[in-house]
């Protein structure tokens, strides 16, 4: 296997869906708690980043055993048809990176108590399941509400617990201020998922998989991408007026320009090649934007 297919193999392109909810639950930790516990977590953000790889390759590995016959999708679309790997190597590599992640993530728990173990046990259900069983999350119209809140709230969660666990109460206050600071994540998280199936509505359906685009419609469920983009930038501006992000985040702001650009690409084409691509750039631009932005007020 070479390294362009292993990376394809783990979605390396989309890993910005759990880096930048990460940065995010360090700068709120900072700016709110004061405290940073540096080697616990970059020791989370090794677990994590491994977790999230085997998750991937378990997508691709389950989408390969349940494509249908209808259509070439398992020769020619999924990665591991397409490469010819072996499958029981890319099985093995799967297993391999969840035990070590999970190995970390116990050591963790050690350290910090059992609410991290919690946490952590509820983002190994959600990925695990996502594509797994007889009804995957990823197959039902739960899939952007599971996959957003789970790398855009649960990540930045975990590592604000991990910075507070000291001092870290669990309260109607702080919960919403994490879910606050983690919406914009969490929406273009969810909204990556929805604009995939947008493009795969028909695909999906030949393989018996009825998402939230299935039940919406495409016309209501692009609509509901665009609302969900408006409703990030309600979240920053309204995290600055109470108090929980400094000014400086205002300034994700001056990427509003390139995200309607962005959305308004998608809108006009709904080709999974083509345009899909807008709601990665989209995730990757407004979500570095939010941590640079954020970021700013430590330097001043």
């Amino acid at each position: 296997m070479t390294l362009t297919v292993f990376l394809e193999l783990v979605e390396f392109k989309a890993k910005t869906a759990s880096v930048l909810p990460f940065f995010i639950g360090i700068c709120f930790s900072l700016y709110n708690f004061h405290k940073l516990h540096l080697g616990l977590v970059l020791l989370y953000f090794v677990a994590m980043f491994i977790f999230n790889m085997a998750v991937d390759i378990l997508d691709n590995y389950n989408d390969y055993h349940h494509a249908t016959e209808i259509h070439d999708y398992r020769e020619k679309t999924n990665i591991i048809g397409r490469e010819s790997l072996d499958i029981k190597l890319v099985f093995r590599m799967m297993i391999g990176m969840i035990i070590i992640s999970a190995l970390i993530g116990v050591g963790l728990t050690l350290v910090v108590g059992w609410p991290f173990l919690l946490m952590g046990l509820f983002c190994y259900g959600v990925g695990i399941f996502y594509s797994s069983g007889p009804k995957p999350l990823s197959s039902l119209p739960l899939g952007e509400v599971f996959s957003g809140f789970t790398m855009g709230f649960m990540i930045t969660c975990l590592c604000v617990y991990l910075n507070t666990y000291e001092v870290f109460q669990w309260n109607f206050t702080n919960i919403t201020a994490i879910f606050l600071i983690s919406l914009p994540n969490t929406l273009w998280i969810a909204n990556l998922m929805l604009t995939n199936n947008i493009c795969d509505l028909e695909e999906d359906e030949m393989n018996n998989r009825f998402t939230l685009v299935h039940y919406l419609g495409k016309r209501r469920a692009i609509r509901l991408f665009e609302i969900m983009n408006l409703a990030a930038f309600l979240a920053i501006l309204l995290s600055v007026i109470l108090g929980i992000a400094p000014w400086s985040m205002l300034g994700t702001f001056l990427v509003a320009p390139f995200i309607y650009h962005q959305i308004q690409l998608f809108l006009a084409k709904q080709v999974k090649r083509e345009t899909f691509i807008c709601a990665v750039r989209i995730l990757a631009v407004g979500a570095a934007a939010q941590v640079i932005s954020f970021a700013l007020t430590f330097l001043f």
